[in-house]
């Protein structure tokens, strides 16, 4: 049986139908309710009183924490809403450090500013207060202090309606609130899984297969410049993203660029704005980029171009400058966050300070990887980071061997400090967006060795502990594993050099073995100089260069399948002891000329013959050139020993003389090619003296040691 419903309750549900059926068919006729929009989101401030007071403290909805200034006007305190929003109300929980003279202002770029409230008669402790007006940005900005302190909140409370936060398919962005953000790309939450970029870009395209089956999804470029469509075209075909650099200057770190002033090089400065400009507004809808990042450690790389008071005022004007050029990029492209990135931690207090319209920080981090998460809580930082370069340690970061040059880590190691690294920065969650790892390239060189994925194409352990990492394809085969290399600390020129090996394949292929030298250590080359090298099961066995000083040796394991294990130690080049006595050591030296400034100077004939490798002698930069030794009577000798250093001569004579005055020639050459020379020669003079006609480098002549040797 069914009961009729009474009277009112068919005019209640009708007239709710009706009400129903109104507001679907009138839209915006109700408004949404204002909510708390300022509460944990990035907040910035003109100076803070210590790291215990904090901007951000006056956003974390705790009234047991403050924000406080420096004790001077005028001073202000901004949020980033993160869009711009509709505002109702302003709260201000003052602590005894109040305004009696303050604007709460309103901005859509965080440069142009409106006031929405003024107030010259502040009271302090708990103010409210309707406001009318809109922005994505919100300051309170004070000019009078009411007491000899500064200004200080336990918290800022904007009321409104938010924005809208951007649809999917529009774009890269930062999303959420303090220690809880996520980078967003078209709607998804993205970790940056990523490398460095080294190739040229023009190649771009062969290479992404590669990337894939790593798990790649982020690409990392220091330039962007009409070269850079390919490489944003092929990943943007794969589905990957390019963080695309800008370079600044002095970048690198240990001053890899140019040094520029901050504070007065304007030319510089609107040129490099120009450009930026210029490749943002031509990329910015491009699908291939994730996000802009200007700038790379130059706030650590001005220490090589100032000191002192100095370099702080060109580290704020240089910040201030990378703000000036994310607020350019922003007026172009709504859709892409701006960045910058520095090898050092400490150059987010200068970001923080002086650059807040950056949307997140990076830094380039090897062995102290673990350790950014750290600095960035004990910073009291209020935006979320990427890591740009990171590895294992560096060069930089190393122990010296016994030859006092740095211990470079083994194949082995340097694949657990990819490892590490990945753990390090993905472990702080909703802070951390991931990282790109240093460094996908096919240079084969000093660094490559150091630090590529791929040096000539060929895969190492590096390269499948990041694949690992970042979740890609599981390999069918793997590098060989050296275990072991042992030589000798030194050797002499020329000499025979044993190395002792061990290494297996994890997929029983043979192994071919190869061996190379690098100079770095003598003339900062990077190159690899490959070296015919003799197997004997264990035993490698190879020349040693003729050129003294400190030498990398390099040994190459290769399966035949595209995989290689490389390691590396040093070892001290030394000049042979030829046989008899030096009856030129100590002697009275005299020469055409000498370098008497310069580093290191002076260059002394003398240096040449007391015995000591580590000294020298240097000419001029001209030809020709001379050195003579005065024995001190006429001697018979059999022998002559030329140790060069780098600026070594091509064409040159021994010749002795009697009287100082009338020479003879004994020995001469055409070809010199620097090193050891060890002559075998008899003759009889009281002076011997090496004429040179013809340098081999556009230096002068430079000789450690010129011996003569009686037998």
């Amino acid at each position: 049986m069914y009961r009729l419903r009474s009277a009112s309750r068919v005019l209640a549900t009708l007239l709710g139908s009706a009400l129903l059926v109104g507001l679907a068919v009138v839209p915006g006729t109700a408004n949404a309710a204002p909510v708390l929009l300022s509460q944990g989101k990035p907040a910035t401030a003109s100076s803070t009183e210590g790291a215990g007071t904090p901007a951000s403290a006056a956003v974390d909805g705790n009234a047991g924490t403050r924000w406080a200034s420096a004790w001077s006007d005028p001073q202000w305190l901004r949020v980033d809403l993160g869009a711009t929003s509709a505002l109702s109300r302003v709260e201000l929980d003052w602590e005894a450090a109040y305004a009696t003279s303050f604007q709460v202002q309103v901005s859509d770029d965080g440069a142009t500013w409106t006031p929405v409230h003024t107030t010259t008669a502040g009271t302090g402790g708990k103010q409210g207060f309707t406001v009318t007006g809109s922005g994505r940005y919100v300051r309170v900005h004070g000019t009078q202090r009411a007491n000899g302190y500064g200004y200080s909140l336990w918290e800022f409370r904007v009321y409104g309606t938010q924005g809208d936060t951007p649809p999917p398919g529009t774009g890269v962005h930062v999303t959420g609130s303090q220690g809880n953000w996520q980078l967003m790309v078209d709607g998804r939450p993205w970790t940056v899984k990523g490398l460095t970029w080294g190739p040229p870009a023009a190649d771009a395209a062969r290479y992404m297969p590669e990337l894939k089956s790593m798990g790649v999804n982020t690409l990392r470029t220091w330039g962007t410049d009409a070269t850079t469509k390919p490489l944003l075209d092929a990943s943007a075909a794969n589905g990957i993203k390019v963080m695309a650099g800008f370079w600044l200057q002095p970048g690198g770190g240990p001053g890899s660029g140019g040094c520029v002033n901050y504070v007065t090089d304007a030319t510089y400065k609107n040129d490099m704005m120009t450009t930026i400009k210029q490749w943002v507004t031509t990329y910015k809808d491009h699908p291939g980029v994730l996000m802009w990042n200007v700038g790379n450690e130059s706030i650590l790389g001005l220490q090589n171009c100032y000191s002192g008071a100095e370099l702080e005022n060109q580290r704020v004007a240089y910040a201030k400058y990378v703000n000036e050029a994310a607020r350019a990029i922003h007026a172009i492209d709504t859709n892409h966050p701006v960045t910058n990135t520095d090898a050092w931690t400490g150059a987010w207090t200068y970001l923080k300070a002086h650059a807040p319209d950056l949307d997140l920080y990076s830094v380039n981090s090897y062995g102290n990887v673990c350790q950014v998460r750290q600095d960035w809580v004990n910073g009291g930082h209020t935006k979320p980071y990427i890591l740009t370069e990171a590895g294992p340690a560096g060069e930089w970061e190393v122990p010296n061997d016994v030859n006092g040059v740095p211990s470079e880590p083994t194949d082995v190691q340097k694949r657990d400090g990819y490892t590490r690294a990945w753990e390090c920065i993905t472990g702080h969650t909703g802070v951390s967006f991931g990282g790109t790892l240093f460094h996908y390239g096919t240079e084969y060189d000093f660094g490559a060795v150091w630090f590529n994925l791929t040096p000539a194409g060929k895969k190492r352990l590096s390269f499948y502990a990041v694949q690992r990492a970042f979740g890609g394809a599981t390999p069918a085969n793997t590098p060989p594993v050296i275990s072991a290399m042992n030589l000798p600390t030194s050797v002499a020129a020329g000499a025979q050099l044993t190395i002792d090996v061990a290494a297996s394949d994890p997929n029983g292929d043979a192994i071919a073995w190869s061996a190379a030298f690098n100079s770095k250590y003598i003339d900062n080359s990077g190159g690899l100089g490959f070296t015919p090298v003799q197997v004997d099961g264990n035993r490698l066995t190879v020349t040693a260069p003729d050129r003294l000083g400190v030498w990398k040796v390099y040994v190459m394991a290769e399966d035949g399948r595209g995989n290689i294990g490389i390691e590396t130690k040093s070892v001290r080049v030394v000049a042979p002891q030829p046989a008899g006595v030096n009856v030129a050591r100590g002697k009275a030296a005299t020469a055409s000329s000498y370098q008497q400034v310069g580093d290191g100077a002076p260059f002394p004939p003398s240096n040449a013959v007391d015995g000591n490798a580590g000294t020298r002698w240097a000419t001029d930069w001209s030809d020709p050139q001379w050195l003579r030794v005065d024995l001190g009577a006429v001697t018979t000798f059999q022998h002559v020993q030329l140790v060069w250093e780098g600026a070594y001569g091509r064409a040159y004579e021994i010749q002795v003389s009697d009287d100082g005055t009338t020479w003879r020639s004994v020995y001469g050459t055409t070809t010199g090619n620097g090193g050891v020379d060890s002559i075998d020669v008899t003759a009889t003079g009281r002076y011997v003296r090496l004429h040179a006609t013809q340098r081999g480098t556009g230096w002068g002549y430079s000789l450690y040691e010129l011996g003569v040797y009686r037998r």
